[in-house]
């Protein structure tokens, strides 16, 4: 006896859809952790560019006369803090031994494709340091 032909009509269809989505949560999935590298990238260079604003106050008398060098501790802070507020990111200086800024950046990534499924904001942070030297024919001293 001959068996009738199974319909399969719309099982191609189901296959299709399946492996779509799927795709679709892959580039996702890399879109969003790519974006959060970025982010992460971006929080340090927003922490380092900060440490280098705060150290450019300096303390003018002694380095004019070429006691030592240290920093300006209430402008440095101040700078390092405006330059925190215009990149709109959220973070705190510390000064330490008088010559080293040290900045810390805490940021948030927005997931673009993660976001479908309940996965909410990333945070990503990051910290860089900045230290004034004194350097006399390019040998610190």
């Amino acid at each position: 006896m001959k068996r009738p032909p199974r319909d399969e009509r719309g099982s191609i269809s189901i296959w299709l859809a399946l492996s779509a989505f799927v795709m679709m949560m892959l580039v996702g999935i890399a879109v969003d952790l790519g974006g959060q590298v970025h982010a992460k990238q971006r929080a340090h260079d927003i922490a380092a560019e900060a440490a280098r604003t705060g150290g450019e106050q300096v303390q003018a008398a002694p380095a004019i006369q070429g006691d030592y060098v240290a920093v300006n501790p209430i402008a440095a802070r101040h700078a390092a803090e405006a330059y925190l507020a215009t990149s709109g990111v959220s973070g705190t200086v510390t000064i330490t031994g008088g010559d080293t800024i040290t900045v810390h950046v805490t940021d948030t990534y927005r997931p673009k494709f993660l976001s479908f499924i309940g996965i909410g904001d990333l945070s990503v942070s990051s910290q860089a340091s900045a230290r004034l030297i004194r350097s006399l024919g390019g040998n610190e001293r």
